[in-house]
């Protein structure tokens, strides 16, 4: 008996901050694989998802976004991005079409040229390297055919793209299309990941990944981008559930008492938000402790770098 060919390739997912890069991993995955919140920069190393088609594995890199770096920090994440994106066998380029469209039409507000300053960035980052990606417009779902068809003609001039796709990653729209075509690209080869695994994340950093995405979606405008969170204890129990303990780290005191909240409700919010997502991904009870800690210039900390697979860098 013939064993049916497999191929695997592997597709990095580069675009600017808050471009819809996770939640397009996710509806191809078609699990939660990268924490998804309406904060610029939510992720900050890169995580792959795995997705099946039939035969091919396609292995997806859910990368920061790539933006003006100014910290070390912001530094690692966009080298990240572009290490990942270089070893990658496809690029996927995600641009937020509707902000695009605005600054076109010279209507777009300070978000928007931020975004479209960074698709230029990324735009001329691909023309120095031999490598072409693939254009995918993402949030067509709100915008004018018209003003979509300018948006695609004036990127696809640009002459760094094979091809273009008109999606909505939140809907789904159009994202079987760009998924057929990147089973298109996949080489011939054995898969890297077993049939049932859809992230290659360890559970520890996945859950406190999941953390960090309540506490912005509980705190978006009151704690600023310094805050991370850290597992520090991932065990298992007898009776089948398991006890994770968690860090999170701020920079001032005043952050702790924002993210602890009176009499400890916020925190407690955020930590049952978590658990029982928690629950339902792994599958089983968690018993979830959540701690809060000042810790200044935890961002300029090799140790914090290390905890987030990010390269320290000079």
């Amino acid at each position: 008996m013939v064993e049916p060919e497999t191929r695997c390739g592997f597709v990095a997912i580069i675009g600017a901050p808050n471009a819809g890069k996770s939640t397009l991993v996710n509806r191809l995955v078609g699990s939660k694989v990268s924490i998804v919140t309406h904060k610029v920069q939510t992720t900050r190393a890169p995580v792959r998802g795995v997705a099946l088609r039939g035969g091919v594995q396609l292995v997806l890199v859910d990368t920061p976004g790539v933006f003006a770096p100014r910290r070390r920090l912001d530094r690692a994440m966009v080298r990240a991005a572009w290490s990942n994106a270089d070893d990658a066998d496809a690029i996927v380029h995600l641009v937020d079409a509707p902000a695009q469209a605005q600054v076109a039409a010279g209507h777009g507000d300070g978000a928007d040229r931020a975004a479209a300053e960074d698709v230029e960035r990324i735009s001329q980052r691909l023309q120095a390297s031999s490598q072409r990606a693939v254009l995918a417009l993402n949030k067509v779902d709100s915008m004018p055919r018209e003003a979509l068809l300018g948006v695609t003609q004036t990127l696809f001039a640009l002459g760094v793209y094979s091809c273009a796709f008109m999606i909505s990653a939140k809907r789904g729209d159009g994202v079987e299309d760009l998924a057929a075509h990147l089973v298109g690209l996949a080489q011939p080869g054995p898969w890297h990941y077993p049939a049932d695994q859809v992230a290659d994340a360890p559970v520890r950093v996945l859950a406190a990944e999941i953390t960090r995405e309540k506490l912005m979606l509980r705190l978006h405008e009151e704690l600023p981008y310094e805050t991370t969170v850290e597992t520090e204890a991932f065990i298992e129990r007898k009776d089948g559930s398991v006890r994770i303990e968690q860090m999170v780290f701020v920079t001032r005191e005043s952050q702790r008492k924002i993210t602890i909240g009176e009499g400890g409700q916020t925190l407690k919010a955020i930590g049952r938000a978590a658990r029982l997502e928690l629950q339902e991904i792994l599958e089983r009870p968690v018993h979830l402790f959540v701690h809060v800690k000042v810790r200044e210039g935890w961002a300029e900390e090799r140790a914090r770098f290390n905890a987030l697979g990010l390269d320290y860098g000079s």
